[in-house]
């Protein structure tokens, strides 16, 4: 996600694409929606860390192929180059959400979750503002490269994480099991929550980075300040949110964390409204947003990792994130153009109120969190 959500956009808007085209790329999250498809054959066959492997290369592959592309238009080798990378990052989403899932005690999945969003932002700094510091000095082929052969280098690395077995039974049972996962009462508001609650986020998400080179910030300030700064308050949030949740239940922590996340918009819609902030005024707002981002992470994931089976989770992990994801590429895909019409500061303050009501749903959310213990001693594990 650190190529597609920063170093691409950046790449395109360097190279006068229009932010209406790069808004469209939002529509490639598709995979992360579709990806409930195939998340049986990851619950069916083979060994979960061997998908993650397998997923990592395709997708330096695919990297492989903006060596040379044309940048001014993003043509059909790109396209097809993008699609099947977000295709393979979303295969190795689902086996590490199965594999996180199957380690981790209930109770404890919100600071399991802190380390997971820990995780996964050290792996957005590398991916994201890393990369974005190597184009002044090896270019753009250059870049793509040296992401390509760190993706490379990860799938060597991860057989080095311990196994987790899944009985053969629980194999065989998917489908039945989805089945009466999806009969049990309270289906209807989890599903409404889920895939209204982070919509927000989402819509805010693509016209970031184009906001920031459009101010006049250099490729090393985003990944500075931005991608990298902006990673390490979000890791900041999901810790703070992890105790959050550990403390109060994951119940109570979706409406406090969840309506701190929307309010935070505000921050980069101020920034816009307010050019004479300068650098400072776009430097808090990354922090507010990204901080805040976090907290709400925390939550979110920490109601998915507990309404799902640990036998049968990257079948139902994966289908509650395509709902997430579907909702996320609705709202993202005409983020460019509506930023076009409306300007940066209104649309940022529109994205403020985009998930308000995924909170009519979180009352009858509680049924599926039940028992919602409270930890004292919050314990950490899992990976993203």
């Amino acid at each position: 996600m650190g190529v597609y959500g920063n170093v691409w956009p950046v790449f395109f808007r360097r190279n006068d694409v229009s932010l209406a085209e790069i808004g469209l790329l939002a529509g490639l999250s598709i995979a992360w929606s579709a990806k409930v498809l195939w998340s049986p054959l990851v619950d069916r066959f083979g060994e979960r860390r061997r998908w993650i492997a397998g997923a990592l290369l395709v997708m330096a592959a695919c990297l492989m192929l903006f060596l040379g592309a044309p940048a001014a238009r993003i043509g059909a080798l790109l396209w097809v180059a993008m699609t099947l990378y977000c295709v393979a990052s979303a295969t190795q989403d689902i086996a590490i959400d199965a594999y996180t899932i199957g380690l981790v005690d209930r109770g404890e999945e919100g600071p399991a979750n802190s380390v997971r969003v820990t995780a996964y932002r050290a792996g957005m700094i590398a991916a994201g503002g890393g990369l974005l510091f190597l184009p002044r000095w090896v270019g753009w082929n250059g870049t793509f490269a040296a992401a390509a052969l760190a993706s490379a280098a990860m799938a060597a690395v991860v057989f080095v994480c311990p196994r987790v077995e899944v009985p053969p039974e629980s194999r065989r049972d998917t489908f039945r099991s989805l089945r009466r996962w999806l009969d049990r009462p309270g289906v209807i508001p989890v599903a409404g929550f889920i895939l209204l609650y982070r919509v927000g986020d989402r819509a805010l998400g693509p016209m970031i980075h184009p906001f920031w080179v459009d101010r006049g910030f250099s490729n090393e300030e985003i990944a500075t300040v931005s991608t990298t700064l902006g990673a390490l308050a979000l890791v900041a949030g999901a810790i703070v949110g992890g105790l959050v949740v550990a403390r109060t239940g994951i119940h109570r922590s979706l409406w406090i964390l969840g309506l701190l996340a929307l309010a935070s918009n505000l921050a980069y819609a101020v920034a816009a409204a307010v050019p004479e902030s300068g650098a400072a005024g776009v430097y808090a707002a990354s922090v507010v947003e990204s901080f805040c981002g976090g907290l709400a992470t925390a939550a979110f994931m920490s109601l998915l990792m507990r309404v799902c089976e640990k036998e049968h989770a990257a079948v139902q992990y994966a289908l509650l994130t395509a709902l997430y994801a579907l909702a996320g590429s609705a709202v993202a895909m005409p983020s460019g153009a509506l930023t076009e019409r409306l300007g940066y500061a209104t649309y940022f303050a529109a994205t403020a109120v985009f998930a308000l009501p995924a909170f009519a749903f979180l009352p009858g959310v509680r049924s599926w969190l039940e028992p919602d213990r409270v930890s004292v001693t919050p314990a950490a594990g899992g990976e993203r």
